[in-house]
């Protein structure tokens, strides 16, 4: 580090762009990782309690299509108003208000009696968690240093492997031992609402956002924390005018319009072929003929392939820059999902599957580091819950689209279908800014 950084004057981000990674980022990451841990154990618990219930209840494919669709309609608006609300009122409130929301939700849907109060709750969930992912992206990338900001995103959303990991260990081993192992599954999702708790306490308030909102006691005080935590004296800052933030329609104003479409098109595909293909996975192999057991043991080996997918991705983002990984594991998520196509045997499944999981984890890891530097910081969580809430309409619409392509070309169209929604997606990621090594932008473009 040169030595001007601790005798001239900076802004307070760019003091925080200038440390090295430190115990406080650490406990960042982690801290905002267990919670989105925790809404990835949510989400992929789905995906086993539906083969169960198919069993059941004796459910129909529409009926299951609902219940794995219902979520991300709540998804889509938790998305766009939490990002709106981290604007105005703080990252760190958003974030644990989310976290308490769809951990009560998610206890309570262990309860559920009928399909229809399961959608209900389903819901609920999905209003919480859609709001958790942008803010807790948007918190993290405004602390990291720059020249590390991309491997420090694609580790937070590393956490989403760890909690789908353990939804795969859960659905393995507690949803097929009993008729009720579904709703013991469904109860653990109550830890949530006690780690708000921690969440609300421990987190601190991202520094952009306390600067325009004029409260810079409570910024300065943050970065010296972390500056503390490097060994790195204070220096005097210039502190921004305090901004309001500005309306959502500003994500269309002529300097943020070509940004927009790319993200929401790069948003929507990758939501289409990921929830379309893992919401469905252990159900369509139940239904190609594995019992309820090796469905949920080979689901489990798949998901394992996402934690090395999500390590390449912190290395390349780096390396090659977001837009270049994000093509590739976009394109190796089309060949993944093209292999499960054509498969014929069970190795050939297993290793497909694996190759699709690899990918298409690493895609999402590349897509988190990108979003939040698509906007300037007035806009920034606005912008990442706006593009996320437009990309739950195709997760909605993706599960909803399996039973009629499997009736109309089996698992084979289903995945074909997928490949070429990869590919789509692909070609608008082509289009997205780069911005490696740079410093976030503060003011509008």
């Amino acid at each position: 580090m040169s030595t001007d950084a601790t005798t001239t004057s900076a802004t307070r981000a760019q003091r925080l762009d200038r440390l090295p990674f430190t115990r406080q980022h650490g406990r960042l990451v982690v801290g905002s990782g267990l919670g989105w841990a925790l809404d990835a154990m949510d989400v992929g618990l789905i995906s086993f309690v539906m083969t169960a219930l198919a069993v059941q209840w004796a459910l129909t494919p529409t009926e299951l299509s609902w219940i794995g669709s219902i979520g991300f309609v709540g998804m889509a608006l938790g998305a766009t108003l939490g990002g709106l609300l981290a604007d105005r009122i703080g990252r760190r409130q958003v974030f644990a208000l989310t976290l308490l929301v769809f951990g009560v939700a998610t206890g309570a849907a262990a309860l559920a009696w009928s399909v229809a109060s399961l959608l209900v709750f389903r819901f609920l969930i999905g209003l919480g968690l859609g709001a958790e992912l942008p803010v807790a992206s948007t918190l993290v990338s405004e602390y990291a240093p720059a020249r590390l900001r991309g491997r420090v995103v694609v580790a937070l959303e590393a956490f989403w492997a760890v909690g789908w990991l353990l939804a795969a260990l859960i659905g393995y081993f507690v949803v097929p031992r009993s008729d009720d192992g579904w709703r013991w599954a469904l109860a653990l999702g109550a830890v949530p609402a006690l780690y708000a708790v921690v969440v609300r306490r421990g987190l601190p308030e991202s520094v952009r956002f306390l600067e325009l909102q004029g409260r810079t006691a409570e910024a300065e005080a943050a970065v010296r924390r972390f500056e503390s935590s490097a060994g790195v004296p204070p220096v005097p800052s210039t502190t921004p005018a305090p901004t309001p933030a500005p309306r959502p329609g500003a994500l269309w104003a002529p300097g943020s319009r070509r940004r927009t479409a790319a993200l929401w098109g790069v948003w929507f595909g990758i939501n289409f072929a990921y929830y379309g293909a893992f919401i469905w996975l252990p159900t369509l192999l139940y239904t190609a003929g594995f019992d309820l057991v090796r469905a949920f043991g080979y689901t489990l080996l798949i998901t394992l392939a996402q934690l090395p997918g999500y390590a390449v991705a912190a290395v390349l983002v780096e390396r090659w820059g977001r837009r270049p990984t994000l093509v590739v594991f976009l394109l190796g998520s089309a060949a993944g999902a093209g292999a499960f196509a054509l498969a014929g045997g069970d190795t050939a499944v297993l290793v497909a599957g694996m190759v699709l999981s690899f990918s298409n984890l690493g895609a999402w890891g590349a897509l988190y580091a990108v979003t939040p530097e698509v906007y300037p910081t007035a806009l920034r969580a606005t912008g990442a819950g706006a593009a996320a809430g437009f990309g739950r309409i195709a997760s909605i619409a993706a599960p909803l689209c399996v039973p009629p392509l499997l009736a109309a070309g089996g698992n084979g169209l289903v995945f074909a279908t997928f490949a070429a929604a990869f590919v789509l997606t692909a070609a608008a990621a082509l289009a997205l800014p780069e911005r490696r090594g740079e410093p976030l932008e503060d003011a509008a473009p």
